[in-house]
């Protein structure tokens, strides 16, 4: 079977129809969940006439995923395999998945069962009542406490931060439709704010509680280190979707907050000069002068942000001029 090479990935299977759906299934270590899988999907699309492509992004696996799917994939042509060589991480996989699919619909599922693919019409049909993208709600979960709590947190910063009221940003079960994924690129950790992003370009948003199961096989690849590097994520997919094209009103609302202290803490101390009281060594001196700065060098910021944001809109329409 002949494969095509991509960036540190390589790829196995050819569909060349246009599809009704796409499943995109990334998955790191879960040889022992595969067949049951796959025998799920196939009771699901055969029970319901759906037509699809399936396509496993194998994140560098180390238990010998790659020899389950490559027979998976010798005996059901519907089957396409996409391998990193090296553990990459969940959006990587993904992107490379958004990059290929054909299918009218994309859903994205994790391997290791947790996710029902008997959700996978319920899915298509909340998604045709008009959402461009449907993410999966995992309303009663069979996860330990070390992961659920930290999922609340997450969840409810996130809900607060963005705006959009969804109860759980990080299911790995979602339907979106193909036009929303070329207008979006998923990188670092980004998987668990697609529907951030895609709310940004103005496509309408759903939820659908799905049914979620224990894990049987496997380990979780969960961690605290996931749930801090989600938070700090969350801040810069905030930045991404409301400042990138104007960073001038982040940087410029911090420095115009330091610059206001700034001044009235000066402007106290200097009536106290004035009328005798020394101020050379008082700490509130100190703190007036810093305040200053930091306003001054967030303004700067935002300046220097402004430009390059200018340089970038001007490149891309440089038939554009200033006069404009």
């Amino acid at each position: 079977m002949e494969g095509k090479s991509l960036p540190d990935e390589t790829e196995a299977g050819r569909v060349d129809s246009v599809l009704e759906l796409s499943l995109v299934i990334p998955l790191y270590n879960e040889v022992d969940s595969l067949p049951h899988l796959i025998d799920a999907i196939d009771s699901t699309l055969l029970k319901h006439k759906i037509v699809a492509e399936i396509l496993f992004i194998n994140d560098g696996s180390t238990d010998g995923s790659d020899q389950v799917l490559s027979d998976l994939e010798q005996k059901d042509n519907r089957i396409r395999i996409f391998s990193f060589r090296r553990n990459r991480g969940k959006s990587a996989a993904l992107d490379v998945g958004f990059r290929h699919a054909k299918g009218k619909y994309v859903i994205t599922m994790d391997a290791d069962l947790q996710d029902d693919p008997e959700e996978i019409p319920k899915l298509i049909t909340k998604i045709e009542e008009g959402f461009d993208v449907v993410s999966g709600w995992k309303k009663k979960r069979y996860d330990p406490i070390s992961k659920t709590i930290p999922s609340k947190v997450f969840n409810w910063a996130a809900r607060t931060v963005s705006g959009i009221k969804l109860h759980d940003f990080n299911c790995g079960l979602k339907i979106y439709r193909r036009e929303v994924l070329d207008t979006i690129r998923v990188y670092g950790e980004l998987h668990r704010f697609i529907p951030i992003l895609a709310a940004a370009q103005g496509w309408r948003i759903g939820e659908l509680v799905v049914q979620h199961h224990p894990r049987k096989w496997g380990k979780t690849k969960f961690g605290f280190t996931r749930f801090f590097s989600g938070l700090l994520d969350l801040i810069s997919i905030v930045f991404i979707t409301r400042f990138t094209s104007s960073p001038m009103h982040l940087f410029g609302s911090f420095g115009f907050i330091s610059l206001i202290f700034g001044f009235f803490i000066l402007a106290y101390l200097s009536i106290g000069w004035f009328i005798g009281d020394p101020i050379g060594q008082r700490p509130l001196f100190f703190l007036g002068i810093l305040l200053v700065i930091v306003g001054i060098q967030f303004f700067s910021m935002g300046w220097i942000g402004e430009m390059i944001s200018h340089m970038f809109a001007m490149a891309k329409n440089p038939k554009q001029t200033m006069d404009d």
